[in-house]
């Protein structure tokens, strides 16, 4: 069988006492080796070298009635128990150099006795696994002085046989991973282990996060959602503040994130703090962060190290502690390597980065977002509004395909919802609206994705029109339409277009072809407004 070793500090009250009367008073690292049902065969006794004489008398005492118990005295000199990194690191070298055999022997924490701060780090460090076992708790008789030992319990701290435990801690985690996606039941598997980890993340470290993607993607929702969550974790107290870098310009950008002192530049009538000092003890979020000049960027980092920064116009360092949540939707590596960012701050911000997708390459996840959109524009307006079944049928085949293309993601979203809620009839919205809304965003989409050639026809001719004529066709008419407009008159135009051809011919009449061409699609010279 095993032989059960037992760690314990020595109890320099509870323990004490040389006088007969001891025997009836209940005495834990005693009491603890005189349990019948429990034999414990090495004692390994933790204590102060000043307090050795009680030591030795409780190993006296141990040796007349557990005389199978081997005591073992370890000296300790630990200048204040209640200093928990002192007290972690005297038993952490302790435990580092102990020769543990779990082959031959069971290990046992006995806690009943010493500060809360050595039992705290008897918890840490057999949690971490450098001090093998299980703990023990001794408890006192109903009666302390009538002699008796007092009652053994095992506390063991793997946490993954406790089903119940394991389960309340799951569901805490599926609870948190849900607020950050505002309780969105999201179905794209990338997104959802994306958001698994920076939950992680968010609760275990106060290092700079970096939220990377197009705009529109939601990064300043889950900067906002992060910071509730360490809130709501009692892991943070100040406020959440957020500035996008873009606004930011000139003296006026030092001043509005570093603060200003009187009289620093003109119209600096008094005293600023900025947006870091406000950000203390809180979370501050960049959002595209690459829009700071050289001159920002090395301030920032330098109060991501040291917590301190002057202040426009201060010859006196002020300081904050804030976590810093940035954004962006540019390569910066690339900026690096243009020499538009600094490489030390890219450093820094980019130990937890994550690429938010667009909603385009979540197309999975837009039924779900519909669904809270109408929701929150109920709660918003206290007016419930909901798709008939032919309307929503018709608006979802449209934003999963490949035509919608979503160029602001989120924003496309919410801005299409709030639409077709807010001209819905009474509370639903028809298989009309949704058409209408349908041919509003292909309008909005064909403007900004427009190519110069496409600007160059829609100048003279509808959106109808050039789809009507064959793709390879709208280049050459393109070029005409350009040609014309940078021509004097229709001969002009003519003898530009056609000067290789005309010299094969023994007549020309290019502006009679030109005229031909343009009526081909029913254009004339007027419509072009040239010369």
């Amino acid at each position: 069988m095993k032989q059960n070793v037992a760690f314990g500090f020595l109890g320099t009250n509870l323990d004490s006492g040389t006088m007969p009367e001891r025997w009836m008073r209940w005495r834990p690292s005693v009491d603890l080796c005189r349990q019948e049902d429990f034999k414990i065969d090495r004692f390994e006794m933790l204590c102060d070298p000043k307090y050795f004489a009680i030591a030795e008398q409780v190993a006296t005492d141990i040796a007349l009635i557990s005389p199978n118990t081997d005591v073992i005295i370890n000296e300790m000199h630990i200048h204040n128990p209640w200093d928990l990194e002192e007290v972690y690191e005297i038993l952490f070298d302790f435990v580092d150099l102990y020769r543990f055999d779990t082959d031959k022997e069971d290990y046992f924490l006995h806690i009943t006795t010493g500060t809360h701060v050595s039992q705290i780090c008897m918890f840490l460090l057999n949690e971490a696994r450098f001090l093998p076992g299980k703990i023990l708790q001794l408890s006192p008789p109903k009666d302390k002085n009538k002699g008796e030992p007092g009652l053994v319990s095992v506390i063991d701290l793997d946490l993954s046989k406790y089903d119940n435990v394991a389960d309340r801690f799951k569901s805490v985690r599926e609870t948190d991973q849900a607020f950050l996606k505002a309780g969105i039941p999201t179905r794209n598997v990338n997104f959802n282990v994306m958001i698994d980890e920076i939950e992680q993340v968010a609760i275990r470290t106060q290092n700079p996060v970096l939220l990377m993607g197009p705009t529109g993607a939601g990064k300043g929702n889950l900067a906002r959602r992060i910071y509730d969550l360490k809130r709501k974790r009692h892991q943070i107290d100040g406020d959440f503040v957020e500035v996008n870098c873009a606004t930011l310009r000139g003296e006026s950008a030092m001043s509005t994130l570093f603060g200003h002192k009187r009289g620093a530049y003109a119209g600096a009538t008094k005293d600023r703090a900025g947006l870091l000092r406000t950000a203390h003890k809180g979370l501050l979020f960049l959002d595209e962060v690459e829009a700071l000049g050289l001159d920002e960027q090395a301030m920032i980092l330098g109060a991501l190290e040291d917590h301190r920064f002057y202040p426009l116009g201060g010859d006196t360092a002020v300081s904050s502690d804030f976590q810093l949540i940035a954004g962006t939707s540019t390569d910066l590596t690339q900026l690096v390597a243009d020499g538009k960012f600094r490489e030390d701050l890219l450093a820094r911000i980019h130990m937890w980065s994550y690429i938010l997708p667009g909603l385009k390459d979540r197309r999975e996840d837009i039924e779900p977002n519909l669904n809270f959109e109408l929701i929150k524009f109920s709660e918003r307006h206290n007016r419930k509004v909901t798709f008939n079944k032919e309307a929503r049928t018709a608006y979802l085949k449209y934003a999963l395909s490949s035509e919608a293309k979503w160029n602001a993601n989120f924003r496309d979203l919410t801005a299409s919802v709030t639409r077709l809620c807010t001209f819905a009839d009474g509370a639903r919205i028809g298989l009309a609206a949704v058409e209408k809304e349908i041919e509003r965003l292909k309008r909005s989409w064909r403007l900004i994705s427009s190519t110069p050639e496409e600007e160059s026809l829609l100048s003279v001719i509808t959106r109808a029109q050039i789809e009507a004529i064959d793709p390879f066709e709208r280049p050459g008419l393109s070029n005409v339409i350009t040609v014309c407009r940078a021509s004097d008159n229709l001969s002009d135009a003519g003898r530009k277009l056609y000067a290789i051809s005309r010299t094969q011919r023994k007549t020309t009449n290019d502006s009679d072809r030109l005229k031909k061409y343009l009526a081909k699609y029913d254009l004339a010279w007027s419509d072009l407004n040239a010369g």
